[in-house]
């Protein structure tokens, strides 16, 4: 964190995931490093200092998160796909995953060994929180969806995307439209187009099948606003007749030049379905989003409508 936010007295993000909020039953993703006093060598690249624990404070947070936890209750903590699917959800209350040191890699480069998918990861905490008769609140991201954009990687973006498309169906299959709200949003989009005319069939990853009418050069498909797939050879644009544009890490062509893309600014789309979704429709400020999520799940004020039953979730 910046010196003057330390010196306010500010905690970091893992710190109130711990301390702040000690009752969420299931936490997933990455940021191990985080969790660890500096130079504690990662249980999954001991060798490499990068990896090292970074906490400044001297803090093991996964220790605290254990001795927070009430002896009645069950408690795990995983740091691998093998131990999560081990996991018997009906024999544990909380459960913490930590899979990565930083980010979770790419679902593209995810090694099947040691790191679960999105959907893998929501499973188990459904299968988890589904216990809780009251009902439950589960907060799912596609994180890299967004660093794939950033980087001008658009085919690791789209594959973290269909990802995330495979988990929302699962939330589906798992769960009842009678007693249990979905919702999905993004927090921004990216200044990421569709460009030209490919003809249905054409690669998404390709070229179009027309070239540019000015210089004579094919271009991609898919294409940034800006980014760094910005390319100019000896003074002109690039030319990527045969580069293999398909490959994963192959930098959709952008128009302006950056070390990374910028957010885009136009309307994003929120679905939702369940209990009170119809509140969802139409063009809504990003605020108003959980307070509606709130009013469905009978939450805070306005409870008047829960009193006639059937509405949690």
């Amino acid at each position: 964190m910046p010196a003057d936010a330390i010196s306010q007295g500010c905690k970091d993000i893992a710190w109130q995931m711990v301390n702040n909020i000690p009752n969420i039953e299931v936490m997933l993703g990455g940021g191990r490093k985080y969790m660890y006093p500096m130079g504690t060598p990662d249980i999954e690249y001991p060798t490499d200092p990068t990896a090292n624990g970074s906490r400044q404070d001297g803090l093991d947070l996964v220790r605290m998160w254990k001795e927070k936890k009430s002896p009645s209750k069950v408690s795990r903590y995983v740091w691998n796909r093998t131990e999560l699917l081990k996991i018997n959800p009906n024999q544990v209350d909380h459960l913490l995953g930590l899979f990565e040191p930083i980010d979770m890699e790419y679902e593209l480069r995810r090694r099947n060994s040691t790191d679960p998918s999105l959907s893998e990861m929501v499973k188990i905490a459904l299968m988890i929180l589904q216990k809780n008769p009251k009902g439950y609140l589960l907060f799912v991201e596609g994180g890299r969806i967004d660093h794939g954009h950033h980087d001008g990687k658009a085919h690791h973006a789209l594959q973290e995307a269909v990802e995330m498309d495979k988990a929302v169906g699962l939330v589906g299959q798992m769960t009842s439209e009678l007693d249990t709200m979905t919702l999905v949003t993004a927090d921004h989009s990216h200044v990421f187009t569709l460009g030209g005319y490919p003809p249905r069939g054409n690669p998404i990853f390709g070229v179009d099948t027309e070239k540019s009418t000015i210089d004579g050069k094919p271009y991609t498909s898919l294409l940034y606003g800006n980014g760094p797939g910005y390319k100019v050879v000896n003074g002109k644009r690039e030319n990527i007749t045969g580069v293999n544009t398909g490959d994963p890490d192959y930098l959709a062509q952008a128009a302006v030049p950056l070390t990374l893309e910028t957010h885009g600014g136009e309307d994003v789309a929120v679905f939702a379905k369940g209990p009170m979704a119809h509140l969802l429709h139409g063009v809504v400020e990003q605020n108003y989003i959980p307070h509606a999520m709130a009013y469905a799940a009978c939450i805070g004020f306005n409870l008047s409508h829960c009193k006639r039953g059937g509405v949690r979730g």
